[in-house]
Parts: C-alpha cells; structure tokens; sequence
C-alpha cells in the first residue's frame, strides 16, 4: 500500500486475506478485503451471514487462531501494519487503542467475576491504576453508559444481569480505556427489538462524545441508514461496494447491493411482493471463478467468469467491483 493512501486513515485494510483449513477443503473466508476509516469516521460492514464481517474484524486485531490464518494483505493503524506486530505489541493495542464490542456480552463476560473485578482488572493493566482508582473509574464507565446505581452494578455477576445490561457492561467495559476505534461485531444481535435502537444510539453517542472512530458489523442496512457515515457491502468473502451511505442508498452500483435494496420492505410505497435475489451464496471452499456473484447476476457477461473484478471509483469516493463499470468490459465488447 502505497504512503498516501495510509495517510490521513486511522485504518487501511489492504488485500487481506485470511483462510480456515477444514477436512473438507480450505475455506477462503475474507479473500482480498480493502477499505479505510479516517478519524472519527464511522464505517459499516454489510453483507449476509457467512459473507466474512467478522472475520475481517477479527482478522483486524490479530484475533485469528488456528486452523484459521491471515495468509496476505496489510492493516495499518495510525500507519504502522498491525499484522507485523509482536503478540505483546497486540496486547497492548488491544483495548487500549481498538477496543471491540462483541455480539454475544455472556461469552464474553467472565461468570464468576463481578462486572467491577472485570472492568478494574483491564484498568489496571493498561491504565496503571490502583484497585481504589480502578473501581472508580469503573463506577463512572458504568454509569456513562445510562445504568442508573452503578454502585451496585459493580457488585453484580453478569448472570444478576438482563441481556440490555450486559451489553451496556460490555460497552462501558470497552470505552472505559477511550480507544481510538471502535469495532462493533453486531452488538445488538441478541437483544430485543426494543432495546437494540437504545444500544445503538448509546454506542454512536459515545463514539462522538470520544472522537473516535467505528467500525460497525452488520447485516441490517436500516442500522446503517442511522448510524454511519460510509458503507462496505461484502459478498462471499470480497467487498462489492463501497460508498457514503446516501450515495449507496440513492445510486447503488453493484447488481448484488441493487438486489439488496430492492428486498427492503418500503414505508411509502404500496405492499407488494419483495422481490430477492436468485440462486444461493456460494461454497467458499470451492468459489465460482471470476467474480463470486456471477451465477447470480442478471447481467453477467463472459469476462465476469474468466477474473474477479477489482475495486475502481465510479465518482468520488465511489466504488465498485463490477465489469459493468469497468474499461475491461468495453474492450471485450
């Protein structure tokens, strides 16, 4: 990646690649994933489940363990490429500097500490804290994150607690270090319909309130439309799409995010039939060759199975990885 592209950038994902050895073959699950977040910028991660969101973000804070692999490609962060770092350096960027929201706060929480053991032990190993200002610091997390008697929340185990309060727990437990990312792997995705938009908006509040930047993982695009600024659509393990979110909304280029937005049940237009999308996601053992979504697009053409297409700027800080954009396409015309 060339210098000018990492400046300016908080975050420059480059080419990454990461793959899973499995008895039946060698999933390629993030093959090529380029994008970038600028300071304080929110960035959303969209595609449907399997498509390879969460991988990228753990792959992101070296979280990739085996049989899984990072196997090509650069992250850089404030400019220096995470994946060259020490497992020591990592530890202590983690948290610290990037901190991460995962989806599931009872797997991440530990069962037999209380919520104030957690929240002062990370404190005190990368704030340098003593127990007393540890379990200060904690009580106002908790209570940045709108949990009315933090004093006693403190003292609770995360089982005493619903699942709005853990998630609010595992929020408080990841800015309480003010990290200057913020990677959000569908924090909402276990909680009830109600409570979802609370989080959200608690989450999207902090970030500003912290100048931080987010990078949010989902696959609901009406999160999107309310809480960032610029989307990345992945399909299959590869990003389609990229663009500011009124810019994709209004003039998606990609076949794939059309038939995405197209499946959106509307509010001001007549119930009608949703239409979807044909075919199925493909095997990422054994992908189709050429660009991924072909065997599913209206408009494929013959150079569309021979290589996958490359990510290019159709205007501005648009852009996409199709042939219908692309001078390869007129050329074989």
């Amino acid at each position: 990646m060339d210098n000018e592209s990492i400046t300016g950038n908080l975050l420059s994902v480059h080419n990454l690649h990461t793959q899973f050895a499995t008895f039946d073959g060698v999933v390629k699950a993030v093959s090529g994933v380029s994008f970038e977040i600028a300071p304080r910028q929110s960035l959303a991660l969209v595609g449907e489940t399997g498509c390879g969101k969460s991988v990228t973000a753990y792959s992101i804070l070296r979280l990739i363990y085996p049989p899984g692999k990072i196997t090509k490609g650069e992250v850089f962060f404030k400019g220096e490429n995470l994946l060259k770092k020490s497992d020591h350096e990592m530890s202590e960027i983690r948290g610290s500097k990037i901190s991460m929201i995962f989806q599931e706060p009872m797997t991440s929480l530990n069962p037999v500490f209380t919520v104030g053991d957690q929240l002062v032990s990370v404190l005190m190993r990368h704030k340098k804290m003593n127990g007393e200002e540890a379990l200060q610091h904690a009580t106002k997390s908790i209570e940045s994150v709108r949990i009315s008697d933090p004093e006693r929340i403190v003292k609770q185990y995360p089982h005493e607690l619903s699942g709005g309060m853990r998630q609010r727990v595992l929020i408080a437990m990841a800015l309480s270090l003010s990290p200057e990312l913020i990677i959000c792997d569908e924090p909402t995705t276990y909680l009830d319909v109600t409570v979802q938009a609370q989080i959200l908006r608690l989450i999207k509040d902090l970030q500003v309130r912290l100048h931080a930047s987010m990078l949010l993982i989902t696959h609901n695009l009406g999160v999107v439309a309310h809480y960032c600024d610029t989307v990345a659509v992945m399909y299959a393990g590869s990003v389609v799409e990229i663009a500011n979110v009124k810019t994709l909304f209004n003039d998606p280029k990609h076949p794939y995010v059309q038939g995405l937005l197209k499946a959106i049940p509307s509010t001001t237009k007549k119930a009608g039939r949703l239409e979807s999308i044909p075919g199925s996601v493909p095997n990422l053992i054994h992908p189709p060759t050429g660009c991924k979504f072909h065997p599913r697009c209206p408009y494929v053409m013959p150079v569309c199975k021979k290589a996958a297409p490359q990510l290019g700027s159709v205007g501005g800080q648009h852009n996409v990885a199709c042939y219908l954009h692309s001078n390869i396409a007129k050329k074989e015309e």
